[in-house]
């Protein structure tokens, strides 16, 4: 397992975030006690799964799959701290709520909601991810 450290902008409003990134065999540890789907996300980078899982001994992981292009093989997998994958299930849950269409506010203030902001997340993540071999 390769653990980085990633730093969000400051208007990111997000704090530096410890992840690892685990080769297939880690996965597969990390999840043989059992796995749940909790959502997923398709971006311009690729599409991400968001799950928990636990391992034989019963120790929780919070976890994330990437998947690039048509690729149905995953490209990476991610281990998040609790608070930091609560971070990014706020932001997902927060863009499922409907549009308040009677406030008819500009395009422009609704083009960069919650889902673009989990996304440009991810996109930082991805890029520091991308210099470690899992």
């Amino acid at each position: 397992m390769n653990s980085f450290v990633v730093s969000f902008h400051q208007e990111d409003n997000v704090d530096t975030m410890q992840v690892q990134k685990l080769n297939d065999t880690e996965f597969d540890q990390a999840t043989e006690g059992g796995a749940r789907h909790l959502f997923d996300l398709d971006t311009n980078i690729g599409y991400f799964v968001f799950m928990d899982a636990e391992d034989i001994d019963g120790d929780v992981s919070h976890l994330m799959i990437q998947f690039e292009g048509d690729n149905e093989s995953p490209s990476a997998y991610y281990s998040f701290s609790l608070p930091d994958f609560y971070e990014f299930m706020a932001l997902f849950l927060s863009g499922q709520e409907p549009e308040d269409e009677e406030e008819g506010g500009d395009e422009d203030d609704q083009e960069y909601g919650p889902m673009q902001h989990l996304g440009h997340l991810l996109h930082h993540i991805v890029e520091e991810g991308n210099s470690l071999k899992p």
